[in-house]
């Protein structure tokens, strides 16, 4: 219908969303229109400020309003240790947990021959340098439990072979609160593989 074609191509718009298909999609199109002066208009005016003013950190990949991202530039944050992640998502519930006080490197993706990713597009090179530059004493790979993820892992682990950085891994296994029976094979091996002295 002719009159309807902006609200359809919306629809389409939000159902590439991750999580979205064209249901959902659909629905929260319809939401935002029954509440288009409290809901919709000011959505609409975060994203325009956002896609206008947000950029990469320079330093680690992370998304702000600056070239440097603010835990690149609290000196606080230099504290000899970063840690790697996939993506700025990570990062955040990286933070969200608040046990870390170092800083990170976002890798944007993983190695995947089939995508054409290689090092230069993750800026595993830029990694390098940062670990010579900035006197890193120890790197992090917090890296998804994938396949993609642990090739990447190991081939971080070796390309800063030679630094005097030491290269350490999250912990694998059982999370807190979690009951064995409920866990899969995997996550119960590597817990036990993991294990320590109690």
């Amino acid at each position: 219908m002719e009159g309807t074609r902006d609200i359809e191509a919306l629809i389409e718009l939000m159902a590439r969303l991750p999580g979205l298909g064209p249901r959902s999609a659909r629905r929260a199109v319809l939401a935002l229109l029954k509440k288009r002066g409290q809901l919709m208009a000011p959505l609409a005016q975060a994203m325009a400020t956002v896609a206008l003013n947000a950029r990469d950190c320079t330093v680690c990949g992370n998304i702000g309003t600056a070239d440097i991202c603010p835990i690149c530039a609290d000196p606080a944050r230099a504290t000899g240790e970063i840690c790697v992640v996939e993506d700025v998502a990570d990062l955040w519930a990286m933070e969200r947990g608040q046990a870390f006080k170092g800083r990170y490197h976002v890798l944007g993706g993983t190695l995947s021959a089939l995508d054409a990713v290689g090092p230069d597009e993750l800026g595993i090179p830029r990694l390098a340098a940062r670990v010579a530059d900035e006197g890193v004493r120890e790197v992090i790979l917090a890296l998804n439990a994938t396949v993609d993820g642990q090739t990447t892992a190991h081939y971080i682990a070796d390309a800063l072979t030679g630094t005097s950085a030491q290269i350490t891994s999250l912990a694998q296994g059982v999370p807190v609160g979690g009951e064995l029976d409920y866990l899969d094979d995997g996550t119960i091996g590597a817990a036990l593989r993991a294990r320590r002295r109690f």
